[in-house]
């Protein structure tokens, strides 16, 4: 087992719910001076930066979802993937409450701890389809620009706008979570766990898609 990459991972995915959910709560303290534009250009950043940052060591997946596509590809074993995974789920977890450490709880409780939720008038299969095509959308973004062995090397920049995309769609629908670890985390430090499946469900049924389209009908095989 790779510790390096692991370590890569558990700080990477640390990122970005510290970042994510910060700026929730920062957007609220400023009277919405952020708003919703500026919040996904926070969880993009944080995507685009550390996804840069351990793409060498552990190929900056910082997302059960790609993690799971990925095994799925036959881009990693099934025991990497496990412990990419829990090492993903420690980072986002280990986040929400160092970040109960620097906003003031009676934000954290009025943002639900920046966990992403349903929103009131939208369906639960509503925000599962949504979770599950912005999934797909960022899943097969990660293959084109990262996993092919063809793309360009600006994979974290274009990851980090595919999210920044989604959330600027979804987030008045699910709170465009499109990352089981981004929901984990927050829930986890207070924000509670109504309809956690659908935070797993949807964006490994849209990651796991994105990869077999990408790896199966438009990745170039060696050889």
């Amino acid at each position: 087992m790779n510790t390096k990459a692991l370590v890569a991972e558990f700080i990477g995915t640390f990122t970005l719910i510290f970042i994510s959910v910060g700026a929730i709560a920062c957007d609220v303290m400023s009277g919405h001076m952020l708003g919703l534009t500026g919040i996904a250009l926070a969880y993009g950043l944080a995507i685009a930066v550390m996804v840069s940052a351990t793409a060498a060591v552990s190929g900056g997946h910082l997302n059960p979802a790609v993690t799971f596509g990925a095994f799925l590809a036959k881009k990693i074993n099934v025991l990497t993937g496990i412990a990419y995974i829990i090492a993903q789920c420690l980072g986002a977890i280990l986040a929400a409450y160092v970040i109960r450490l620097v906003i003031p709880e009676q934000v954290l409780i009025a943002t639900t701890y920046g966990t992403p939720v349903v929103t009131k008038g939208i369906t639960v299969t509503e925000a599962l389809v949504t979770e599950t095509i912005l999934t797909f959308f960022l899943v097969f973004v990660v293959f084109g620009t990262l996993m092919d062995r063809r793309a360009p090397k600006v994979g974290g920049l274009f990851i980090g706008l595919a999210v920044a995309m989604g959330v600027m769609m979804g987030a008045s629908i699910s709170g465009a979570a499109m990352n089981p670890a981004r929901f984990l985390g927050p829930a986890v430090a207070g924000g509670g766990f109504d309809d956690a499946w659908l935070y797993w469900v949807g964006p490994l049924v849209g990651g796991g898609l994105a990869a077999l389209v990408y790896t199966f009908v438009l990745e170039e095989k060696e050889g």
